[in-house]
């Protein structure tokens, strides 16, 4: 690899670290909200609709063609956001209220597992003892993560895992259901219709977000725009940037730093601590994913698709 090669894939690299970095330090601060009263229904209306808001500021200022769409593909979108895009904001964040924030990221984090059995199982995807053992690896892993060693943990938290193990479902459908988009539309224009309908239909479930009515402590400010700016806009941004730059095998791997630096963060602002047997599930599911991970794609990206496709990224 020259010098240049090089220099792309390290920018690639701090990327992805930079939004890896960036999602975990989010569940955090929602976490910090809940403690301040906040519930994840409101925190997420806040979240995509105010998301979807600045992404339309952008796109309006320097890339208008980034809003055209499909007439026919309006509906694909209203489902893929309204539907479950919402469920994968409301889910992630009802986890992160009950149970630990690296817990509840990691259980997300079970997404591609998901992913993985249903392209085995329905786009006969090829079937190796190197991807069961993966399998075999997750559902291990999480069943340590989540405290099933200990009955009584694993009572006190059930919603909160239930709540997790369902924004697995939902990020894994979301992604299946967001591929097939990906190949017709920029990423930018499927993030922002996704976030648009989402804040369409978590806003249309009471008569009036109650938002709207609470004053806000300066702190309590500071963590939404936190989240919607550094917790949404800017990490999806940088993952696309990383992806036009490197591998997304090395582009996967490098963004399971998430759920390890969660923890961290969770330790130093939140005082949450893992216990040993939950830092070894965790090992396990990361290690699982990078397993599956490994066996997608080998094939560099040439620099023509990476200029072509960083031509795109507003």
């Amino acid at each position: 690899m020259n010098g240049a090669m090089k220099t792309i894939a390290a920018k690639g690299y701090f990327c992805v670290v930079a939004a890896a970095l960036m999602w975990a330090s989010c569940g955090t601060a929602g976490k910090a909200l809940f403690q301040s009263g906040m519930t994840p229904l409101e925190l997420v209306r806040i979240r995509v609709s105010f998301s979807s808001i600045i992404l339309a500021m952008i796109f309006s200022l320097f890339s208008l063609h980034l809003f055209q769409i499909r007439s026919r593909d309006i509906l694909h979108f209203a489902i893929l956001g309204g539907v479950v895009m919402a469920l994968v904001q409301f889910s992630y964040f009802a986890a992160i209220s009950k149970i630990q924030v690296a817990a509840a990221i990691l259980l997300e984090y079970l997404a591609p597992i998901i992913v993985a059995v249903y392209s085995m199982s329905f786009w006969k995807e090829r079937v190796s003892a190197l991807k069961l053992s993966a399998l075999a690896l997750a559902v291990a892993g999480c069943y340590l993560m989540v405290g099933g060693y200990n009955l009584h943990l694993l009572s006190m938290n059930r919603v909160g895992i239930l709540w997790g193990l369902t924004s697995a479902v939902a990020f894994a459908s979301y992604t299946l259901l967001g591929e097939r988009v990906m190949h017709r539309y920029p990423p930018w224009t499927v993030i922002f219709y996704a976030m648009l309908f989402a804040s369409l239909s978590t806003n249309t479930i009471a008569p009036l977000p109650a938002y709207l009515h609470v004053h806000y402590t300066m702190m309590q400010v500071f963590s939404l725009s936190y989240i919607v700016i550094i917790g949404t806009i800017l990490p999806f941004g940088l993952y696309f940037i990383g992806v036009n730059y490197i591998r997304s095998t090395r582009t996967m791997i490098t963004a399971t730093l998430e759920p390890v630096s969660a923890a961290v963060m969770a330790f130093f602002f939140l005082g949450e601590v893992l216990e040993f047997w939950q830092i070894l599930g965790g090992c396990s599911v990361v290690a699982a994913i990078i397993i599956l991970q490994l066996q997608r794609e080998h094939d560099e990206l040439s620099p023509e698709l990476i200029r072509k496709r960083t031509a795109e990224l507003p």
